[in-house]
């Protein structure tokens, strides 16, 4: 059996996780949670690019350029950040985490000593 070039095959579990993403409200969820570390002249929501790094990480990406598959498939996840912007959020929230995981989580995250919370 020959799977010939289908991207639209290796993506399907992109659209999957997309559709669920924005029927969940998960997207939303994110982007008003994290709406104070938006700048004011961001064209893309915090939330939303947090949800494309998730996508990513499930489709088996292991560092933040593999977003170049979702930014090829507009039609899948909508317009993507690029790299340096998805950076420059990163470095934002990871600048104060515990704080950030608080907003989001509704309380101070707890690790034990193995580093799991």
């Amino acid at each position: 059996m020959e799977s010939g070039q289908v991207p639209a095959v290796g993506l399907a579990g992109a659209v999957l996780l997309t559709e669920a993403i924005r029927v969940t409200g998960l997207g939303d969820g994110l982007s008003q949670a994290l709406a104070a570390w938006r700048r004011p002249s961001a064209v893309h929501e915090p939330g939303k690019v947090l949800s494309d790094l998730a996508v990513c990480v499930a489709l088996g990406g292991r560092c933040l350029s593999d977003l170049a598959v979702l930014r090829c498939e507009d039609e899948v996840s909508g317009p993507v950040a690029s790299d340096p912007t998805v950076c420059r959020l990163i470095k934002a929230l990871a600048r104060d985490a515990e704080r950030r995981l608080t907003t989001v989580w509704g309380e101070p995250p707890r690790w034990n000593e193995d580093g799991a919370s």
